[in-house]
């Protein structure tokens, strides 16, 4: 199975970076973050596995923590879309 990967690093967040994988159909396989609240993100990160990236940001894009301008979810659509467009791996 080919697959692509990126490590994108995150703005406006308490998480400093998210490392994310799919397989040439969109399917998240996996997604680690780096720093932020740990149990949510370790839940974030179960609850997309296996999901459509696609399905994932139409869910998730756009949603605020507090009175910030993004959350972490919505930092994950950002690397979601990036993503998208990144090249397949052997």
């Amino acid at each position: 199975m080919k697959t692509k990967h990126i490590q994108y690093e995150t703005k406006g967040t308490c998480s400093k970076l998210i490392d994310v994988t799919a397989d040439e159909n969109n399917i998240i396989q996996q997604v680690f973050f780096l720093g932020g609240c740990n149990g949510n993100l370790q839940g974030i990160s179960q609850l997309v596995r296996g999901q459509h990236i696609d399905d994932v940001i139409h869910k998730i894009d756009g949603v605020r923590c507090g009175s910030k301008n993004t959350s972490c979810p919505d930092q994950l659509c950002r690397a979601l879309e990036l993503l998208k467009n990144a090249p397949l791996e052997d």
